[in-house]
Order: structure tokens, then sequence, then C-alpha cells
């Protein structure tokens, strides 16, 4: 009699969860299961214990791409499989996901759940969760298998075995269109820098992930009439944004890489340099592939923070990707560009923004920055206990943002790191992936729970701030 009514006392703490609580909870629930099937022989060498296993579920389940372990060498078959599973809960996205699910715990309540459910939708609206997941998990089939076939006849040609290639093509496709960033290779895509189909199928399988299902949907919609004016400002503004910042970070790579004395573009050719720039661009808005060596000794410093700026903006909401988001970036800088002209309004594409979406961009950015610069000082704690020699502030901060925007994007600094250094930036990137305003939320919920009505009601004088 005593386990129905503990099942019972359950469901109904899951009836009191909020979708923030739920999508955080759910999270953890992957990431404990995830652990325990990667360790155990089925999945893994004697090498993965318990610690390696949680570091990879970790970042596979919040699409990272940061490992301490090699994927190819240290996993099965079916440990790779069990990986690429995890990828796809992650990426497709582990918000959409228990939310759906949310629909079968929480009975009676379907309009609540979607409504609420526009916190981990990115509002995708009251038309149905089910029905967006299925065409979200439909679109991401469609892609992969797409991406899959071209890269099992064009692209992987080198390898022998029929099998390996096929499961190499998949599982590539499948970290791509999700921005992950595993790769079954310890140089990522190093070997394959110099093929152009390798390159683009990469490249557009992770803009497409990241652009997000909501322009992906109306660009599928429009299709038959597709005209500028005819798409929302969402999508104008995530496809303009999206496009400049990738044309800024290709010729900005190409610029400091050729005036600097690294070894980034060191003996080849300029079309392999544009290739090279291209999809470095492109991963880190948040894939984390590389087909050049990542270091300090060969990348400049101009080089590094300007895959910091990529890594830290993203891809867009509901893509993929990590990062403060193309339009959270864009909202902020027609704020400062409304600011400097001395106006009260913030306008886009001639539509007012409202203050709420301002403040709301404001409060990620400040967020992020903030729980980012903490990372590292909590890096540059553990580095100077550790005895050995301190790791730079340069390659602490690059490699804080890399966990949290979830690229992936590594400088030989995570293997260095004792178990609390790894352990930072697995709680990096645990809260980069669910967003820091949703885990803030699920947290304020939690301890002010029943006191957000009476705070509401209240109203305080207003007085200026100089600034």
């Amino acid at each position: 009699m005593q386990f129905p009514k503990a099942i019972h006392r359950t469901q109904e703490r899951y009836r009191r969860l909020t979708v923030p609580q739920f999508t955080v909870l759910t999270g953890l629930l992957v990431i404990f299961i995830g652990t325990l099937i990667l360790s155990t022989p089925l999945c893994s060498q004697s090498d993965v214990g318990l610690w390696e296993a949680f570091f990879t579920a970790t970042s596979a389940v919040t699409v990272t791409g940061l490992t301490i372990i090699d994927i190819d060498q240290d996993l099965t078959m079916f440990g790779q499989g069990i990986l690429a599973v995890m990828l796809l809960i992650g990426g497709l996205g582990l918000m959409a996901i228990t939310t759906f699910l949310q629909g079968f715990v929480v009975r009676g309540t379907e309009l609540r759940t979607r409504l609420d459910g526009g916190k981990t939708l990115d509002e995708f609206g009251v038309g149905g969760v089910g029905k967006t997941f299925r065409g979200i998990a439909a679109t991401a089939t469609v892609l992969i298998l797409i991406g899959s076939s071209v890269l099992y006849n064009f692209g992987f040609t080198d390898i022998p075995n029929s099998r390996e290639r096929l499961w190499a093509s998949l599982f590539h496709s499948i970290s791509a269109y999700n921005n992950a960033g595993f790769g079954l290779w310890s140089d990522s895509m190093q070997q394959y820098r110099n093929n152009w189909v390798v390159n683009v199928v990469i490249i557009l399988l992770v803009v497409l992930g990241g652009l997000g299902w909501r322009v992906t949907s109306d660009l599928w919609g429009q299709r038959k009439r597709l005209r500028r004016r005819s798409l929302s400002l969402h999508t104008r503004l995530v496809l303009r944004t999206s496009l400049w910042l990738t044309l800024f970070g290709t010729v900005g790579l190409m610029i400091t890489e050729s005036l600097s004395y690294g070894n980034f573009f060191s003996g080849i050719g300029w079309s392999e340099r544009l290739i090279s720039s291209l999809f470095e661009s492109v991963s880190a808005r948040t894939a984390g592939f590389t087909t050049m060596p990542l270091s300090l000794e060969s990348i400049s410093d101009s080089g590094l923070l300007l895959l910091m700026t990529l890594m830290f903006i993203g891809a867009s909401p509901g893509g993929t990707g990590g990062g403060i988001k193309t339009t959270t970036f864009a909202a902020l800088m027609a704020a400062t560009r409304s600011t400097l002209r001395g106006q009260d309004e913030v306008v886009i594409r001639n539509r007012q923004i409202s203050d709420k979406v301002v403040l709301k961009a404001v409060g990620i950015t400040a967020g992020s920055l903030l729980f980012v610069l903490i990372m590292a000082l909590l890096l540059g704690m553990t580095s100077n206990f550790a005895g050995e020699k301190p790791f730079s502030f340069l390659e602490m901060l690059f490699t804080c943002i890399s966990a949290f925007a979830t690229v992936g994007f590594d400088v030989g600094v995570t293997e260095k790191l004792d178990h609390f250094g790894q352990l930072v930036l697995i709680v990096g990137m645990f809260v980069g992936r669910l967003g820091i305003l949703l885990l803030l939320s699920a947290i304020w919920e939690s301890v002010y729970r029943g006191r957000f009505n009476h705070q509401n009601r209240i109203g305080y004088p207003k007085e200026d701030l100089y600034v």
C-alpha cells in the first residue's frame, strides 16, 4: 500500500512544478541516466569511470562538445549510439521534449502547459506542443538524412569500410545539426580541411540547426511567395544578423590571422583560408567543429577575441545552439542606437520593440557575462591551487565562454583541469544550455512561491538616476 501512495505523492509534486522547474529536473535526470549508461562496460572502456561519463553526458545533453575522453577509442559502437541519442535529446530541444512530456504528467492543465511552455519553447504559441514537436522532429530527420547521404556518397569517401563510413556520416550529421561539435576523431575535422563537400555540408547543417524552428517554419510556410516583407520581423532579424555575424567572423579571421605571426594559416592558399575562416566563423556559433588546430600558439590573441565574441552571441532562439542569441544582440544594438540618437523608443525595421523585450535582452546579456566571469574566477583559483603553471586569463576566459555558450572549442585547458575545474565547466554547460533566465526563474519560483501576485500589485515612486 505504501508504494502506490509514494507514486501518488510524486505525481502531486510534478503537478505543482512549473515548466522551468520541470525542465531543469528533467535535464538533470537525463544526464544522470546517461552517466550510468555510458559508464557501463557495454558502452565504454575501463578507463572511462563515472566522472568521465558524467562530464561526457553533460556535454552531450547540453550539446557542447567539450570532452575529456576520446570518443572513437574510449566508447564502443553502442556507447557512440547512446551519445548520439543524448545529442538528439539535448539539441532537438530538451525544452521542447520536457514540455511535451509535461502534457502527460499534468493532466487537465493543457492551456496552462501551452501558455507556460512559451518560456521553454521560445513562445511557439498555444497552437499545441505536440504539433510543434512533431514538426521539429520531422524537419530534423529529413535534414540529417540528407546530410548523411551526401557525406556518405561524396564526403567521407576515404573511409573504405561502408559500415564505418555510414556511421561516421550519420553521427556527424546528427552532431552538426544539433550544434554539438562531437566528432569521432580526436582532431575534429582537421583531416577534411581541403574537402569542400564535408565543409559545406557541416556548415549548412550547423546553420539550419542554429536558425531555430520559428525561422525554418516561417521560411517553409512562405516558400511559394517568398518575399522579404512576407516574413516575420523575427525571421528577417535572425537571417540578417546571422549573415552579418558570419561575414564579420570570416573576414575578421582572414585579416587577423593573415597579418599575425601565428601558425593558423601556415602553408595554405587563399582558397583554403577562405573556407577555413568560413567554417570556423559558423562553427563558433555554436557548433564546436574545427578544421584548424586551436591553441595559443596557432591562433593570434585577436583571433581568439573574435571567436569569443561570436561564441558569446551564439545561435538564434529556438535553435540547437547556445549563447545569448542573435535577437538579443540585435535588440541591444538597436537600443544602443536609439540611445545615442536620443530617441525614446527602440525601433527595428520600422517596428517598435517593447521595453519588456529590451529589458530581457539586457538581463540576459548582463547575467550571462557575470556568470562567465565568475566561472573564469573559479578556474583561476583551481589553476593556482593545482601547483602547476597557471592558465592564462585568455585561456580561462575562452574555455568558460566555450562551455557556457555550448560551443565546445578547446585550447587544451579542459583535460588539464582537476575535478573542481571540470565541475565549473559542467555547471556552465548546463546553465548555458537551459538559459540563465529559465534557470533563475525555476529557482525564484521555488523560493518565492505564492509571493508574485502580492509583489505585482505594489507600485513604487519614480526617481531619476544619473548614468
